[in-house]
């Protein structure tokens, strides 16, 4: 799922397929619909964007994504949400989704793995501490059994796992240089308004990706291996029908 031109799949896309995973990208920002359920998938995959995990206003896929979420988690499909995916999987299983007290969360900085990432299937190995690029102004609440994977000085809920194949990252873990300069990009203001600047992020962004992309490869493959099939890329446009109703 994905909901702005510039917030691609990125990294994830190519984890996908190096490991020979067909890829479906449902374009919301382009008028594709959601698909109904999830049976027609081996994994479910939703990045972030700028609308609110809280509310339908200009967000009209909303109900219908967090429906295929919490269809693929019963299901035990391997699950990733990415920044406003991670919020909307919240969402999904019974977390609360709200606006940051402390306020936006935007440019590079830390994460803080947990204890319990360590036994985890993507994050085991990793070093306690990884620079990632936040942009966030929403957190969210862990859902009831969720497990404590990952969280920063700002906010705490930064990354969880629900059951044994469905990840939310508040983060974003996906970046390359392409897309962290897109990011400031198309998103500058916001970094201005947050007390962040731009161009700083722009500079930082070589060395936290030269410290990141080992890390963010491992994670990533890791995840594409639990999807494992034939690969072939293409749009989904899915069915003719419309969208659940409000």
């Amino acid at each position: 799922m994905q909901h702005l031109e510039i917030e691609e799949p990125f990294e994830i896309a190519r984890a996908l397929e190096r490991a020979g995973v067909e890829i479906e990208v449902a374009r919301v920002f382009a008028g594709h619909h959601v698909p109904s359920d999830c049976s027609a998938f081996s994994s479910v995959v939703v990045m972030g964007g700028p609308m609110s995990a809280r509310e339908d206003e200009g967000f009209a896929s909303r109900r219908a994504e967090i429906a295929l979420l919490r269809g693929a988690v019963e299901r035990g499909l391997p699950v990733l949400g990415v920044c406003l995916g991670a919020q909307l999987l919240a969402a999904a299983c019974g977390g609360s989704v709200r606006v940051g007290e402390a306020g936006p969360e935007i440019g590079w900085g830390t994460v803080e793995l947990t204890d319990e990432a360590l036994n985890d299937a993507l994050f085991s190995g990793m070093p306690e501490r990884i620079p990632v690029l936040h942009w966030h102004s929403e957190t969210f609440d862990l859902p009831p059994g969720a497990v404590h994977l990952a969280g920063s000085s700002k906010y705490p809920n930064q990354a969880f796992r629900i059951g044994e194949r469905a990840w939310g990252l508040q983060f974003h873990l996906e970046v390359d240089e392409q897309a962290a300069a897109s990011f400031v990009a198309a998103f500058g203001d916001e970094a201005i308004a947050a007390g962040a600047i731009p161009s700083a992020i722009d500079e930082a962004s070589g060395q936290a990706l030269g410290l990141l992309a080992p890390q963010r490869d491992r994670v990533l493959d890791r995840f594409a291996a639990l999807v494992g099939s034939p690969m072939r890329s293409k749009d989904f446009h899915g069915d003719s029908a419309a969208l659940p109703s409000r």
